[in-house]
């Protein structure tokens, strides 16, 4: 059934990619790249009927709701000039809630306003809930239509229903956390609560009658992890994220009242990304990883849902699925397909007909066999840490070593590279460069033990793992030896310029986007340093000494930089603010050297967000690429 639909779906997807590219240049336009992808979430209404949508469009991003079988939209909510509509729920089969926030720079998480919003589906009966985006929604409230659950952190962790009509809340439960939040079981008893209080001590709490148990707790950033997050069928076992010694974590399965204990999921690589239960609720069916591509592991095989979705994931071979919310009988589910060459679909699955419609595609002017095949890769550091990366070769390459740029992540903690469909790698690999991403110890996703071998080593072992990577990638004859380039965002552009201080040979040139070069400057200059939290991390992941922070900083290095170097930065950067870049420059002039290109967009923060800002960004990249390691289709 399933190989069947998926031969229709793909008829019908190449007649459409034939009309479209029939005439496109050999070479995809970087604005092709870089547009704004056509719409950035879908969430289906309870009763299957029903989409919610949302657009961005230049500077900010709306909101709209289709009737499915139309298409049809019913209305649209639009807030102005750099506000985006995010967090979308159903509320019910008629009414939405969602929130909106704004955005400075790409590389920026999103600042949520002070307010919620609530409104019917066709625009109707709109409110304004005062502070409401200081809630975080669990989920719908079981026996009044118009309700949620909802929870707040201020000056403890409380939790409350939520009316969306008339905006009022009315508290439940509060438990003794500085910041927090709850779990609920299926009979919606209020039973755990997670959170931090002083010191920044994680803590786990179990609820007896009416007062709490701690059942776990660890520091920040600590090795131990128990952190529940549902309940199995029959509301009696709990499921929990655990980890012992640092390690990925698994999902097990105990019973609170003997605590006999179970391993259900587990993957030797990668923490948990996701998981999926059951229309009702009750079930849970899957666990997510991304050790290289993602995978699923169906933990409940028999379930009927769990049929449905490796029916589906075996229709779609060589793809990433990701599956989103369903209708509450169990009928629709909607999920996206996407790849590392390709964008994304959005399709909606029929459980009575067995068919799946499609729905919306990310970027339809996108042809995914014009774009570079990205491939996971592991190799064994220096130190015997064993490391994992992707290499993006460009399309149709069946030549010898590459020309390569060494794309560094930001973050650096917590983030990670993964294997999707990247405008910037392809901007890189569809011009002929290999593209080679290193998860470095400090990466997210690897397990907390990982992610703390970078604290403090921004300039000494996580530098070494992306030193061992590019000789890896020489060593397999993927990277020209000779023709090696580093670009990084943020802690990458860090990265960028401190890989060929270390290193003064292996790299031809290095291009630093809105990267900090001074480790002093981080504890004074932009809006981490502004709160107690940011302090206190900062104070856990940097150097402790200023002249172990001179060491480990490109600023106070000068002497040792001898490569051609690109610096990009935006006027508005609030997280990493132009002065670091400007002090690098200074601190180049002292020496007698000056940076071969500098790239500043003055309305651009942390990380360009305007698509002509970014194709312009890249056509400058691109050039002092070719200048300095050439592209792959030179002779």
């Amino acid at each position: 059934m399933y190989r069947s639909l998926l031969l229709a779906w793909t008829s019908v997807l190449l007649i459409s990619i034939q009309s479209t590219f029939s005439f496109a240049t050999p070479v995809v336009p970087l604005s092709d790249l870089f547009r704004d992808p056509a719409f950035r979430t879908v969430t289906l209404s309870p009763d299957g009927q029903h989409i919610a949508v949302t657009l961005p469009s230049d500077d900010r991003t709306f909101l709209v709701v289709l009737k499915i079988d139309s298409q049809r939209p019913l209305s649209r909510w639009d807030f102005g000039s750099g506000q985006h509509i995010s967090q979308v729920r159903w509320v019910n089969n008629d009414r939405l809630i969602f929130g909106v926030s704004e955005k400075t720079g790409s590389f920026d998480f999103r600042v949520p306003t002070l307010n919620l919003f609530a409104s019917n589906i066709d625009g109707s009966r709109r409110i304004q809930i005062p502070n409401g985006n200081t809630y975080q929604i669990i989920g719908r409230v079981s026996d009044d239509q118009d309700s949620l659950w909802v929870q707040r952190s201020i000056d403890g962790a409380f939790l409350f229903k939520l009316n969306t009509r008339s905006g009022r809340v009315v508290a439940q439960a509060t438990a003794p956390l500085d910041f927090g939040s709850f779990i609920l079981d299926h009979e919606e008893n209020i039973r755990y609560a997670i959170g931090r209080v002083k010191n920044n001590v994680i803590r786990t709490l179990r609820r007896d009658q009416d007062s709490w148990t701690v059942i776990a707790e660890t520091p920040l950033g600590g090795d131990e992890t128990l952190l529940p997050i549902s309940f199995d069928a029959k509301n009696k076992r709990v499921y929990f994220q655990s980890s012992k010694e640092g390690e990925p974590r698994t999902i097990i399965s105990r019973d609170p009242e003997t605590g006999e204990t179970s391993v259900i999921s587990q993957d030797p690589v990668s923490d948990p990304v996701d998981w999926i239960e059951s229309s009702d609720g009750k079930s849970l069916l899957a666990i997510a990883y991304l050790p290289d591509r993602p995978r699923w592991d169906f933990i409940d095989t028999t379930h009927p849902e769990s049929k449905i979705l490796i029916g589906l994931e075996k229709a779609f071979p060589n793809k990433g699925i990701q599956f989103g919310n369903s209708s509450e009988d169990g009928k629709f589910r909607v999920f996206r397909v996407f790849a590392d060459n390709d964008p994304g679909e959005y399709y909606l699955f029929n459980r009575d007909t067995g068919t799946a419609k499609y729905l919306l595609a990310s970027r339809p002017w996108i042809n995914p066999e014009k774009m570079g095949s990205t491939q996971p890769f592991s190799f064994t550091a220096r130190d015997g840490q064993l490391i994992h990366g992707y290499f993006t070769s460009p399309p149709d390459s069946n030549r010898g070593p590459l020309p390569t740029v060494v794309l560094v992540h930001g973050g650096p903690h917590g983030p990670r590279d993964v294997w999707e469909f990247d405008p910037s790698v392809q901007a890189l690999a569809t011009r002929g460069y290999g593209v080679l991403q290193i998860n470095f110890r400090g990466s997210g996703g690897y397990g907390q033990a990982f992610e703390r071998a970078g604290y403090r080593n921004w300039g000494t072992s996580m530098q070494d793992d992306l030193t061992d990577g590019v000789r890896w990638a020489i060593e397999s004859k993927l990277t020209h030896p000779d023709r090696i380039c580093i670009f990084g965002g943020s802690y990458g552009g860090y990265a960028a310029l401190m890989s060929p201080i270390r290193q003064p040979d292996l790299y031809r040139c290095a291009i630093g986007y809105v990267g900090v070069y001074s480790l002093p400057m981080m504890f004074e200059a932009g809006d981490v340093p502004k709160t107690a939290a940011g302090r206190a991390y900062q104070q856990r992941i940097l150097p402790l000494t200023e002249a172990e922070q001179r060491v480990q900083s490109p600023a106070y290095n000068i002497d040792r930089l001898h490569v051609p170097i690109m610096l990009v930065h935006g006027g508005k950067d609030q997280r990493v603010p132009i002065k670091q870049m400007n002090y690098l420059i200074e601190q180049m002039k002292k020496a007698g050297k000056t940076p071969n290109k500098v790239f500043i967009k003055e309305k651009e923060g942390h990380g360009f967000q305007v698509p002509q800002n970014n194709v312009e960004l890249f056509s400058s990249v691109l050039d002092f690429l070719d200048t300095n390691i050439g592209h792959a289709f030179s002779e």
